[in-house]
């Protein structure tokens, strides 16, 4: 073995896969135009709110309601609680989520997606080839 620098395989296998995801129109076109925020500057309407607040909301139900559960079925030591109780909860909370997507509309969760990518995509590239994106933040 030399002394030199030591090859990491899962290091080249990441920095592929980004390469990769990069590729790709959406994230091309992400970066390429920019993609903000600035479509939440507008004033939201009512059922857009509705959307938000039932997302919020999907998130209570989700895990926490999920841990209520386990410890109510510790505490009277009837496990079905929970065995019952959790998925039923679980799949309540993803009937919500959806809701809340539905209503706060899918232009808003393309826009936010879009951002989402162009931050993540930028800072990856940056790790993995800094070479080719000297622009990208870090």
């Amino acid at each position: 073995m030399s002394l030199g620098v030591k090859r990491n395989p899962l290091k080249r296998l990441c920095q592929k896969i980004i390469l990769s995801c990069a590729a790709t129109a959406f994230v091309r076109a992400a970066i390429e135009e920019n993609a903000d925020l600035a479509a939440f500057r507008e004033k939201p309407t009512p059922v857009v709110l509705a959307g938000v607040f039932a997302i919020g909301f999907s998130f209570l139900l989700g895990w926490p309601a999920i841990f209520a559960l386990g410890l109510l079925s510790i505490k009277l030591q009837t496990p079905w609680i929970v065995v019952v109780g959790g998925p039923l909860t679980y799949g309540l909370s993803h009937l919500v989520f959806l809701l809340g997507m539905y209503l706060s509309g899918a232009i808003y969760s393309l826009i936010f997606c879009r951002w989402l990518t162009r931050i993540t995509m930028e800072r990856c590239l940056a790790w993995a080839a800094p070479e080719r994106h000297p622009h990208s933040s870090r």
